[in-house]
């Protein structure tokens, strides 16, 4: 029970940032880490997706809320109305 209140929690503290540009960290196996920053675009009951938008392409990426509580995928939201990736540091 605690853990679905967790996850619960967790997708409301999203549905509060949707719009918001975020950087996230995301573990995909043996050292294959990316870090990204971008739109947190939507919540769903049991996704959330962050749009991307690079110089050469645009991509969504779709994480679970489990992913953030088993610390796969790390959040921080970027302060301010910050327009370069260095100013959207890790940790805020």
């Amino acid at each position: 029970m605690a853990i679905k209140n967790s996850l619960v929690q967790i997708r409301k503290e999203l549905e509060s940032h949707v719009g918001e540009k975020i950087r996230l960290r995301a573990n995909r196996g043996r050292r294959k880490a990316f870090e990204k920053v971008g739109v947190l675009e939507n919540t769903y009951p049991s996704i959330f997706v962050v749009l991307v938008n690079e110089k050469t392409y645009h991509q969504r990426f779709s994480f679970s809320y489990a992913d953030v509580l088993t610390e796969t995928v790390e959040l921080s939201l970027c302060k301010g109305d910050n327009r370069k990736i260095n100013d959207c540091a890790v940790g805020e």
